[in-house]
């Protein structure tokens, strides 16, 4: 049994974002996203918006999990849940360098999860949640944000801007 957690902060979830749970369903038996509370970042959605969020979005995987977890490495998270991979999705060098670093350092706690690296497509490569947000309010925000986020997500910005 292959089962992977894909975590982030997902502050809000992006076409990205949702590009890397759609292959990471494909390749392993059992996906679990995970929103990583950082109690210093201060969010947009709460904790439950974006757990909504990931729902509405992922509806047409039916047997993905959902869920959130606080004041724990990823890689002992994945642990306590049973993964043996953590998939992470690499936009540039930085991305790169990164990931890589904290690939090792996870080895070095939990030898036996594996972390996993997909590269997403040049279209949606610099979406990021910080971007997203960055675009929220100048004229024509409404029209530019619907490249990015899938509707679910356009719409709670609506809703917020209303």
């Amino acid at each position: 049994m292959k089962r992977a957690v894909y975590a982030g902060s997902f502050d809000p979830v992006t076409n990205g974002h949702l590009w890397m749970i759609e292959r990471g369903y494909e390749l392993f038996d059992e996906m679990i996203v995970a929103i990583g509370v950082n109690p210093d970042k201060r969010a947009t959605f709460s904790v439950e918006e974006r757990e909504d969020m990931l729902r509405e979005v992922t509806q047409h995987l039916p047997n993905l999990k959902v869920t959130s977890f606080e004041n724990q490495f990823l890689v002992n998270y994945a642990r306590s849940v049973g993964a043996n991979y953590i998939l992470r999705g690499i936009r540039n060098p930085s991305d790169y360098e990164f990931e890589r670093t904290m690939r090792y350092i996870n080895s070095d706690l939990v030898p036996e999860v594996t972390t996993t690296f997909l590269m997403p497509p040049r279209s949606i490569a610099e979406v990021s949640s910080t971007m997203i947000k960055g675009l929220v309010g100048p004229e024509g925000w409404e029209e530019v944000l619907k490249k990015y986020v899938p509707p679910a997500v356009h719409c709670r910005f609506m809703q917020m801007a209303s």
